[in-house]
C-alpha cells in the first residue's frame, strides 16, 4: 500500500514520474536478488533489514521524490520554481538510486569496504563503509536516474542531478558511520546494527542515536540529494 501510495503521487505528477519511479523500483528489486544468497552471508549479521522493501523503506526511498514532483507539477516545468522542484524530486530518486546501486553491487567486492570516516577496514554491510565498486555504482545509479529523467522529456539539468545523487548517497554515508544507531553482540564480540544478532542474543547500544535508523538515514539521504540538486540548478552554474 505503501508502493501504491507514491506511485500513485507519482502518476498524478504525470505518467513521464510513474513511469521512472517503476524503472527505479524494477532495477533496484533485480539488483537486490543479484546473487543474493552471497550477499546475504556477507552482510546478514550486520545490516538491520533484509529481503523484501517495507512500507516505511518504500516511504523513505521514493517519498520525497513523490511529493516534490506532485508540488513542481502544480508549478509547472516552464516555471522558474517549477524547473528548480524538478531537479531537487530527480536528486531525491537519484541520492537513493545511488545509495541502492553502491550497497547491493559494492557488496559484491572481495575484499572489505573501508569506514567513510576513518578509512579502516568495517565489516561488509556496515553503515558508513564504502568501496571503489560501490563509488562507481553511486555514479551509475544517479547516471540512470538522470537519464531516465531526460529520455522521459523530464526537464532538469542531468548533471545537477547527478551530483544531487552521489552527494545524497555520500551523506547517507557519513549520517550512517555518525549518527545511525550502532549495536553491538556481546557474545559474538561484533558490530552490528540488528537489535537481535543473528546468535539470538539481544544486542546493545554501542553507539550513535538510538532513534536514527536505517530508513531515517535514507530520508536524510533523500532530502540532501533534493537539495543540492536544487541549489545547483537556482545557481548561476545551472540556471
Amino acid at each position: 500500500m505503501a508502493a501504491v501510495a507514491v506511485g500513485a503521487a507519482s502518476v498524478a505528477a504525470g505518467w513521464a514520474w510513474g513511469a521512472l519511479l517503476i524503472a527505479y523500483f524494477v532495477l533496484s528489486i533485480a539488483l537486490s536478488r543479484l546473487r543474493s544468497e552471497e550477499k546475504r552471508a556477507k552482510t546478514g549479521s550486520v545490516v538491520e533489514k533484509g529481503g523484501a522493501r517495507d512500507a516505511i523503506q518504500v516511504a523513505a526511498n521514493g517519498g520525497v521524490f513523490a511529493l516534490v514532483a506532485l508540488v513542481a507539477a502544480a508549478f509547472g516545468p516552464g516555471m522558474p520554481l517549477g524547473r528548480t522542484l524538478t531537479a531537487a524530486a530527480l536528486g531525491a530518486l537519484a541520492a537513493s538510486a545511488a545509495d541502492t546501486w553502491a550497497t547491493e553491487i559494492g557488496s559484491l567486492a572481495s575484499r572489505p569496504p573501508r569506514s567513510i570516516l576513518t578509512w579502516r577496514p568495517v565489516p561488509a554491510g556496515t553503515s558508513g563503509g564504502v568501496n571503489l565498486i560501490g563509488m562507481l555504482a553511486m555514479v551509475a545509479g544517479a547516471t540512470f536516474v538522470a537519464a531516465g529523467g531526460r529520455a522521459l522529456a523530464i526537464d532538469a539539468p542531468v548533471v545537477a542531478v547527478i551530483l544531487g545523487g552521489f552527494a545524497g548517497a555520500i551523506a547517507d554515508s557519513v549520517v550512517g558511520a555518525t549518527l545511525q544507531d550502532r549495536r553491538w553482540c556481546d557474545t559474538c564480540q561484533t558490530s552490528t546494527e540488528r537489535a537481535v544478532h543473528g546468535c539470538g542474543t539481544v544486542t546493545r547500544h554501542a553507539g550513535g542515536i538510538t532513534a536514527v535508523d536505517n530508513d531515517l538515514v535514507n530520508l536524510i539521504a533523500t532530502l540532501a540529494g533534493a537539495t543540492v540538486a536544487a541549489l545547483l540548478v537556482h545557481s548561476a552554474l545551472f540556471s
